[in-house]
């Protein structure tokens, strides 16, 4: 069953040097992940409540893929770039 990250950016940009650090490190990730980004930044059409600021969808085989690509050391070590650079939300959401 295929499995979704997303993250949503919930404000504006704090930081932007290290969003820039954190795509430099995600860019340079290896791994044997199976990823599909479906969504990155793109136009955002909001029908009900806030919209965020910007939205990202990656889609992969398995949640447990989601949460091993998530829970990857070079993962972790870019993710406090990106929170560091503003507010952010983010979910694995099983699919159909």
């Amino acid at each position: 069953m295929p499995a979704y990250l997303i993250v949503t950016r919930e404000g504006p940009m704090r930081e932007p040097a290290e969003m820039e650090e954190y795509q430099r490190r995600t860019r340079q990730m290896g791994g044997d992940f199976k990823l599909t980004p479906l969504v990155v930044h793109g136009a955002i059409h909001p029908l009900e409540g806030a919209a965020p600021e910007a939205v990202v969808m990656l889609q992969f085989p398995t949640v447990e893929e989601a949460r091993a690509w998530y829970e990857n050391p070079a993962y972790q070590a870019a993710l406090p770039h990106r929170l560091k650079s503003a507010e952010w939300r983010a979910v694995i959401v099983e699919g159909l």
